[in-house]
């Protein structure tokens, strides 16, 4: 028996980009899933996704991305998606400060209703606009290495969704900083003598306290983690429709007394 992944097997991931309203992360998406570019993009209305396949030193991956609105009078529609994400791309613009501030709100957000261990999940700054005038530039390498290392985070890219460059980069960033975090979240699993599903990825380092009742003793029936599906079936149809089954997985299932019995794992 071997311990390999097959290695035809395309891993489902999910990317969600947080960030400023403005900031270009449609256009980054876009640029990245389609290679174009639209100069007056739309404000996006609480959270789109779009799917890509990508490889990544020789294995196969299926991103699927998830741009959300950056105004908070979306926030409502927008949290309920957080959980399940695999990486997060925090996105500020080159010509906006207030837009890097902003980060540090939009990370706190995430973690407090992803519910993943901080320093155990990974973040990627991405920096858009850079092919801007140096005279418009705001923000400068320094102020973000700065930002980055009061937060913990390692890995930053600079990017252009107008001139293409670097956006696929981003993208490969996050995933290799999700492959680090996954291995060592196997290996951990091997030290603890836990069973690892070796054909699906981890999601790594959601905290499972927030899964208890009030006596802490049982699973809330509002949420399903991926490790109890047989077959991941249940939690890659809800992250691509998020419908009955994505209330389950999101957190947006409310019990009713009359509801008939399903047929779901809890």
């Amino acid at each position: 028996m071997t311990n390999m992944r097959p290695p035809q097997k395309s891993k489902l991931l999910k990317v969600i980009i947080l960030g400023d309203g403005g900031v270009g992360k449609s256009a980054l998406l876009t640029r990245f899933v389609s290679n174009r570019y639209e100069e007056n993009n739309f404000h996006t209305i609480g959270v789109e996704f779009m799917d890509k396949d990508i490889a990544v030193d020789g294995e196969k991956y299926t991103l699927q991305i998830w741009d959300t609105a950056g105004q908070e009078r979306f926030r409502a529609l927008r949290t309920p998606f957080y959980r399940g994400s695999d990486m997060c791309l925090l996105c500020y613009a080159l010509d906006d400060r207030d837009s890097l501030r902003g980060l540090r709100l939009w990370r706190n957000e995430f973690l407090n209703y992803a519910d993943v261990e901080p320093d155990r999940f990974p973040f990627i700054v991405v920096g858009n606009k850079n092919d801007i005038r140096a005279e418009k530039r705001q923000v400068s390498s320094e102020d973000v290495q700065k930002w980055c290392t009061e937060q913990g985070i390692s890995a930053h890219i600079e990017t252009s969704s107008k001139a293409a460059t670097n956006v696929t980069d981003a993208f490969v960033l996050a995933l290799r900083q999700w492959k680090k975090m996954e291995c060592i979240a196997e290996a951990e699993q091997r030290q603890n003598g836990e069973t690892i599903n070796l054909t699906q990825p981890i999601r790594l380092m959601q905290r499972r306290s927030c899964c208890m009742g009030g006596d802490g003793a049982t699973k809330s029936a509002d949420v399903i983690d991926a490790d109890d599906d047989d077959d991941g079936q249940t939690t890659d149809a809800a992250m691509h429709a998020p419908n009955a089954i994505s209330r389950h997985l999101f957190g947006q299932f409310r019990s009713s007394p009359k509801a008939p019995s399903t047929n779901y794992r809890l």
